[in-house]
Parts: structure tokens; C-alpha cells; sequence
């Protein structure tokens, strides 16, 4: 059996991933914040829905959930209980989820939102991460329910994950995190490169996602937030009390708001 992992183009520049066994024609929906482009993809694939999983209550990422349980009446939603949907399986940090014998883990990756998961998924020993607006390529989620010092928190926490594991961020934001992060980070010859090719695929309407942690490494200023390098290009453009980590990683979020 494999999984193959596929991005359905939602509103003009969310990602609903899409889990598929094609041994059994069965998919898995990641944040269907909206509900036309998966039913006629799963139709145009003779593809059957049977889980729908949630990353935080935003609506859209969960906007299409219930005309999708209408349509696919058997589908299993699995959601934390404050992400406002009527889940059969209510999830929190530790929590595990199946699909198709394979395991995801359940992280609490709050900061953008309170009660924001990441999904896990572990297939034949690779990690796929499902880390929904905690973390984009070269950026991460503006604070709204949660705190900043929670999201620098899941920060290091998806940073501890091994560096072959792939990020699958739901939102196609990377081309303008990439120059974000050029005007804090200039001479960033992985991020200067990164842009590039963000801006070709992105003019060909080719997702630049999923990136692997290795990549964002090198290329995201908020998992850099000790680099001496960021640490000098944010002094440039603010006043620091310190250059602790979090608090480059709060002034790198304030700058970002105002990019």
C-alpha cells in the first residue's frame, strides 16, 4: 500500500492537503475550508472520503466540513473541541489518528491560534508533518488566539523533528516570505535562491510546498532567531532590550505584520 499526498487549490492561496490510497480509492482531507474543489476532485478521481482532519477553527480551514459530511456521509471527523465542528473524534496534544495503518502523532503547535495541531503522519519511517498557519516555508502564522511565546515554543518543537520530515504548510505564502526574509538576512544565498524558484513555480501555478525542515533551516528567519546574522539584521531595524532568542523571534513577527 502507499499514500500518495496531493494539494487541492482552495480560495487564492489555501492548500487542503488530500491523503490517497490508491489501493482502495479512499482520501483523507486536511482543512477543507472549503468544500467545491474537493468534491470535484475526489469525483474526477473516483476517490471516496472518509476523514476530514482539522488544524484550528479558522474558517478556511474548516468552512467546507460539514457540506463535505453531507456529500460523504461516512466521513469521520477528527478536530480538537474548540475547533468548532462536530467531531466523532476529539484530539489533543499526544493524541494519535490513523490513516490506513499508518500513525500521526497529534502536536499542540499553538500561537497562531490557541488549540492548533499539527498532524505527524509516519510513512514507511519518513515524517510528514501537517502543520496547517503554525509554520509556512520561510515564515510562520501572525499571532491571533494564541501567544507569541507559544508559537516560538512550537517553533522549537517542530524543529526538533528529524531534517528529512516534510512540511506541508496550508497556505502558498512562501515567495513573499522568502523577500521577508531577504530584507532581514541579504547576503542568505539559500533564501536569495529559494525566492527564485518560488517566483518561476508560482508564475506556472506549481505549489512550492511540501519543503523538508533541512530547507527551512537554512531559509526561514524564525527558526534562525539565533543566527548572528538575523540577530544583526533585526537590530538594524529595531531597539532590542536583549538578543535572547524569543526575543528576536517576537521583533522578526512584528516586523513581518508590517512588511
Amino acid at each position: 500500500m502507499s499514500i500518495n499526498i496531493h494539494p487541492i487549490k482552495a480560495f487564492n492561496d489555501n492548500y487542503i492537503w488530500t491523503l490517497i490510497n490508491d489501493s482502495n480509492k479512499q482520501a483523507i482531507v486536511i482543512d477543507p475550508g472549503q468544500s467545491a474543489p474537493v468534491i470535484e476532485y475526489l469525483e474526477a478521481q473516483e476517490l471516496d472520503l472518509i476523514a476530514i482532519w482539522t488544524t484550528h477553527h479558522h474558517y478556511d480551514h474548516t468552512g467546507g466540513v460539514a457540506e463535505l459530511q453531507e456529500h460523504f456521509p461516512m466521513t469521520h471527523l477528527v478536530a480538537h473541541s474548540e475547533h468548532g465542528v462536530d467531531e466523532d473524534q476529539t484530539i489533543k496534544d499526544s493524541s494519535t489518528v490513523s490513516a490506513w495503518g499508518c500513525s500521526a502523532q497529534v502536536w499542540d503547535v499553538s500561537g497562531h491560534t490557541a488549540s492548533h495541531m499539527a498532524y505527524i503522519l509516519d510513512i514507511d519511517g519518513l515524517k510528514h508533518c501537517f502543520c496547517g498557519d503554525t509554520l509556512f516555508s520561510g515564515g510562520c502564522g501572525r499571532v491571533f488566539t494564541g501567544t507569541i511565546e507559544q508559537l516560538y515554543a512550537s517553533f522549537k518543537r517542530l524543529n526538533g523533528l528529524p531534517t528529512e520530515t516534510l512540511l506541508y504548510p496550508a497556505h502558498e505564502y512562501t515567495a513573499s516570505n522568502m523577500r521577508f526574509g531577504l530584507s532581514i538576512e541579504p547576503d542568505n544565498m539559500a533564501m536569495r535562491q529559494a525566492l527564485t524558484q518560488a517566483e518561476e513555480k508560482t508564475t506556472q501555478g506549481i505549489p512550492t510546498l511540501p519543503v523538508t525542515l533541512e530547507h527551512e533551516r537554512a531559509v526561514n528567519v524564525f527558526l534562525r532567531a539565533d543566527e548572528v546574522s538575523v540577530i544583526a539584521g533585526v537590530e538594524t531595524k529595531k531597539n532590542l532590550e536583549d538578543d535572547n532568542p524569543l526575543t528576536i523571534f517576537t521583533a522578526l513577527r512584528e516586523l513581518k505584520n508590517d512588511f
